[in-house]
């Protein structure tokens, strides 16, 4: 299925405020404040996929020296979530929710993080099918590469999108 829509004006401002470090600072203090606390970073959101990342630094810390599993999960449901809000933006009434959440670990995360989910096409095409009352539910995968571009954790988040009448 391709994209019926390209992304709104809604879409492209969300963009925008998500991507300035500022406004991104601000949202967050009032939606998010433990993404301040860790010092999560927006790298990158398009109608395609989302980056952030989260340093390994005291306030992600652990006593076993390395980056606390939620701070972790914080990052991975942020790089999943903007993707879903910003299909969402301009298209009416909507409703999202994680119903279902999975972690795999594979490497001690003691560097900067940097956690990329790639499926925005799927959650805008997604979005363009639900008809009114209509909800569906997709499973997002965000993979968290340190420094040296080894994967040392793969989430996968499963947001259910309902559009209301």
């Amino acid at each position: 299925m391709q994209n019926k829509m390209s992304p709104t004006s809604a879409a492209l401002a969300y963009q925008n405020k998500m991507m300035n470090p500022f406004i991104f600072w601000w949202a967050m203090l009032f939606k998010l404040p433990s993404v301040l606390f860790w010092k999560i970073r927006m790298q990158k959101l398009d109608d395609t996929s989302c980056e952030v990342q989260i340093p390994y630094a005291w306030r992600t810390q652990n006593p076993f020296k390395s980056i606390y599993f939620a701070a972790l999960a914080g990052a991975a449901e942020l790089s999943t979530g903007a993707l879903g809000q910003m299909a969402l933006a301009g298209r009416g009434a909507f409703s999202m929710l994680v119903v279902d959440f999975k972690a795999e670990y594979s490497k001690k995360a003691n560097t900067r993080i940097t956690f990329s989910c790639l499926q925005g096409k799927e959650v805008f095409d997604l979005i363009d099918s639900l008809q009114a009352g209509e909800s569906k539910a997709l499973t997002l995968v965000s993979i968290g590469k340190n420094t040296q571009e080894e994967e040392v954790a793969r989430f996968y988040i499963t947001w259910s999108f309902k559009r209301k009448n």
